[in-house]
């Protein structure tokens, strides 16, 4: 994963939906429309945003962990939007010449509960302040588009006990500017992911998760979603309009 140039592929893009289990979708380059909730109740909209740990690079759409959420119990009750495209960060473009910012822009709206954000070692090589700053930026975007929901950042993983100088860096600025956006901040970094298991969690490219770490990701970053989704899905109960 320790690499300075922009991951590169051309993966389709999903949406999850659903409230017992979640419906799959699969698209190329725009968000597919899902299916209602089994329930009456309406369910928690979480937009990812992110590079190609999310997008399932290296294994497939399906195997991505958003996507994973439709047979996971932590999907129930949520509508899943995965807008992560390859190669993209808060300032490196991705494939299609997105950055996080303008996933924000193109799949973050009033409906939203909760904002994701993961990654990215894309920005490894450009200025601090700069990645900062489009942090600050894409985060305070999803709250005008998205006044109800819960920001959770998850900062870029590493996958070694001693990380590059440059994502310690980036992990700072994404603290920094999610403390300013008044969101959570989650350090995979400071909390070890992947590093103690990567043979079996990280693929033969050395950079992108098996099925068994996108398995992984879900578990982790599904657990903060988890702990978010009363709290958004009381929102969204309380403003009719939402629903």
């Amino acid at each position: 994963m320790q690499h300075t140039v922009p991951l590169r592929g051309h993966p389709a893009r999903l949406v999850a939906a659903g409230t017992f289990g979640v419906l799959l979708a699969v698209t190329s380059g725009s968000a597919a429309q899902t299916q209602p909730p089994a329930t009456g109740e309406a369910p928690v909209r979480v937009v990812v945003v992110g590079d190609s740990l999310s997008t399932g690079h290296g294994t497939s759409p399906q195997e991505a962990w958003p996507a994973l959420m439709r047979n996971d119990p932590v999907g129930a009750g949520l509508e899943v939007v995965n807008a992560a495209e390859d190669g993209s960060g808060y300032v490196s473009p991705g494939d299609f010449d997105g950055t996080f910012g303008t996933q924000v822009e193109e799949l973050v709206n009033a409906k939203t509960g909760i904002v994701v954000f993961f990654g990215s070692e894309n920005d490894l090589g450009y200025a601090s302040d700069e990645i900062g700053d489009a942090a600050l930026a894409a985060m305070d975007r999803a709250e005008t588009l998205a006044p109800e929901a819960k920001i959770i950042v998850v900062g870029p993983p590493s996958y070694s006990p001693d990380p590059d100088p440059g994502l310690l860096e980036i992990s700072s600025q994404l603290k920094a500017a999610t403390a300013r956006a008044g969101g959570e901040f989650v350090d995979p970094i400071a909390e070890g992911w992947i590093s103690g298991d990567f043979d079996d969690l990280i693929g033969p490219d050395g950079d992108h998760p098996t099925v068994a770490g996108q398995h992984y990701l879900l578990e982790h970053i599904g657990a903060y979603l988890e702990q978010a989704a009363p709290a958004a899905a009381a929102a969204v109960q309380g403003r009719p309009e939402l629903q």
